[in-house]
């Protein structure tokens, strides 16, 4: 059979996160419009009869702001070099642009197979598709793209299939009912940052981490979790509770309702919200709410 590790890579919200979800077939990584979503390599796993996929979904590129972000980039680059095939999503519904271009070539010169899926193809003009196709071809890509819908289903077994025929052929890398290399622990963290990135505008969402206190299974198969919400900002706290805390009580119960459905049992969720100011430029405090620089 085929087997191997494959890296999804691309700007960020080109899709990467939510391809990943359909193509392994359950969620492994978080979702929403904001930039700067998944801050660590995510695999997620896809096991058919002929092929085993790992698919490490990268933090999203672009340009560095802090200490956070310099090493969410190290990640996407040091991935890229590690895999047996990289997966290159680029957002179709935004166009072929020389910075895409750019990209795509300096993943392409690393030497490891590429594919490129052309993403969001259900949200714009399908008369688009072969005009940037050859708006690449032109600008010297030579690398296969695969047009997806990941919303709508479309192509996604092709490109499973035509990433599954650049894998090496070797053992299975995880059993068969592995579907993700992170514990659910790591996960309902993820979930409940996803739900402020979704209810929170602007910068806020993005100066938050999610540090968990306790995380507990009770005999009666309920779970007890008790998280703390850090923030960068006193005005963030007041806006991240909200008035008399209704702002909070709505994110965290929307949370917990995505928490029982990844568990499958019921949650009894404690969130605070405390201040560590920029803390996406402190060293100890990334490693202290687990962004570790070899992660």
């Amino acid at each position: 059979m085929r087997s191997g590790t494959v890296a999804v890579i691309g700007r960020a919200n080109a899709g990467k996160s939510t391809l990943v979800n359909v193509l392994v077939g359950e969620k492994v990584a978080i979702v929403s419009p904001k930039p700067q979503t998944t801050r660590d390599r995510i695999m997620g796993i896809l096991t058919r009869e002929e092929y085993q996929i790992v698919f490490a979904d990268t933090p999203g590129l672009y340009r560095q702001r802090n200490e956070l972000t310099d090493r969410m980039m190290h990640t996407t680059e040091n991935t890229s070099k590690e895999v047996d095939v990289i997966l290159f999503v680029h957002d179709g519904h935004a166009g072929a642009k020389d910075e895409d271009i750019s990209l795509m070539k300096k993943y392409s010169a690393l030497g490891v197979p590429m594919l490129i899926a052309y993403t969001k193809t259900d949200i714009m003009p399908k008369e688009n598709i072969p005009r940037d196709a050859k708006i690449l071809y032109e600008a010297g890509i030579e690398n296969d793209v695969v047009p997806v819908s990941a919303r709508k289903g479309r192509n996604i077994r092709l490109l499973e299939q035509e990433i599954a025929k650049l894998l090496p052929e070797q053992d299975k890398l995880f059993p068969d009912d592995v579907v993700s290399d992170r514990s659910e622990k790591f996960m309902i963290s993820e979930l409940m940052r996803e739900k402020i990135l979704l209810k929170y505008d602007k910068e806020i969402p993005h100066g938050v981490a999610i540090v968990i206190n306790k995380f507990e299974r009770q005999e009666n198969g309920t779970y007890v979790i008790d998280l703390d919400v850090v923030c960068e900002k006193k005005n963030h706290k007041a806006i991240l509770i909200g008035k008399q805390g209704k702002a909070l009580k709505e994110t965290a119960s929307f949370a917990r309702q995505d928490m029982e459905k990844f568990l499958g049992a019921k949650v009894f969720l404690t969130v605070f919200v405390k201040v560590r100011e920029d803390w996406r430029d402190r060293a100890g405090l990334l490693k202290e709410f687990g962004y570790d620089e070899n992660n």
